[in-house]
């Protein structure tokens, strides 16, 4: 049993609390932004990812959100639209979203944990290797569609069935 798992092997711990231990134990460089919120770097093969987890009190959910900088060319954005519903339809915890103001594709998932349900770091180790797998398996795809003119179905051809590293 890993460290975290021997430390947080209880139900009142914050789930922030808990992100803020799993950063400091691999070294991610982390800001806690609010008691609710936490901001991580998190060194990927293709680039640093930008990972964001927020606790909702009034869903009880805990929110991931993993970016990265994307900014196609407008003639390319429909292109990009479609590969990010072609890599939605491969990815069963999150999914990919645009948001052209801010320049970031992002990556979201919540953990739903209603009726009182416990974070558990395992939860949350899975939940950020998840989204850096994903953003790792398609960021190629994303980046020959929008800057190398590729179609959408023969770029997603690239994106590996498991993507494979560290996260």
């Amino acid at each position: 049993m890993g460290i975290v798992e021997r430390d947080f092997n209880t139900d009142d711990l914050h789930p922030i609390d808990i992100v803020e231990t799993l950063a400091e134990e691999r070294s991610w460089d982390f800001d806690r932004i609010a008691e609710d919120q936490i901001a991580m770097a998190i060194e990927g093969a293709w680039r640093t990812y930008s990972v964001t987890l927020a606790w909702s009190p009034a869903d009880e959910s805990l929110r991931l959100v993993c970016a990265f900088e994307i900014s196609p060319p407008a003639r390319r954005l429909s292109a990009v639209y479609k590969a990010m519903a072609l890599a939605n339809d491969r990815c069963w915890s999150g999914a990919f979203v645009l948001w052209p103001d801010q320049k970031l594709m992002v990556y979201r998932y919540a953990l739903n944990c209603a009726g009182g349900a416990g974070a558990g770091s395992g939860q949350i180790t899975d939940m950020v290797r998840a989204a850096v797998a994903a953003c790792e398996r398609f960021y190629p795809a994303f980046q020959l569609v929008a800057w190398g003119g590729e179609k959408p179905e023969a770029a997603l051809g690239i994106a590996m069935t498991e993507a494979y590293g560290r996260a």
